[in-house]
């Protein structure tokens, strides 16, 4: 690369030249404990739903706090670990980052955006949220991310607010669905 004219240079500088290594290292292998084989993500129960930036669904999350209708012994802390649980396997089924979308449909159908939810869903939803955010609860929101079906991740948010409080159940997958 050039010098730029204000640096200045000795006559008796020489530039350089490239200079081949004396050894070429050897084909590189992934064969060390920690290595993926077939380098993609373990998959099974509590691996997670792995993706991009799913760490930005904690930024959005924080976009939800004013909305949130808690019932009593129910805590901000616990509700956001386990919708953003929701919302990031949300994001993962469509290989994406997490969008304000996917956090609306996980508050929803676990009802922290209604003010007055079905009473069973809060009475179901209450163990299953308590103390979730604590780090040595991540199974706890694995649970929570599993206990929400496929399908109902795949429809859009007004789709899901639609149904919502009425099909519930249906939502949050106790009930199985009688559509196709």
């Amino acid at each position: 690369m050039a010098v730029p004219e204000y640096v200045p240079v000795k006559a008796t500088d020489r530039p350089r030249a490239y200079e081949s290594p004396d050894h070429v290292p050897d084909a590189w292998l992934a064969d060390r404990p920690g290595d993926l084989a077939a380098l993609q993500q373990p998959e099974g129960r509590f691996h997670g739903d792995p993706g991009p930036d799913q760490g930005f669904a904690l930024v959005l999350a924080k976009r939800f706090h004013d909305r949130l209708r808690l019932q009593d012994h129910e805590h901000s802390e616990d509700v956001v670990a386990g919708c953003v649980a929701v919302a990031t396997r949300r994001a993962s089924i469509f290989r994406r980052a997490p969008v304000i979308h996917d956090l609306d449909i996980a508050f929803t159908v676990w009802g922290f955006l209604d003010p007055s939810p079905p009473r069973e869903l809060v009475e179901f939803r209450r163990p299953l949220f308590q103390s979730v955010s604590l780090p040595i609860h991540y199974i706890g929101q694995r649970s929570i991310a599993a206990q929400v079906p496929e399908a109902t991740l795949r429809l859009t948010p007004d789709a899901v607010r639609e149904s919502y409080p009425e099909r519930w159940s249906v939502l949050i997958g106790l009930v199985a669905s009688n559509q196709p």
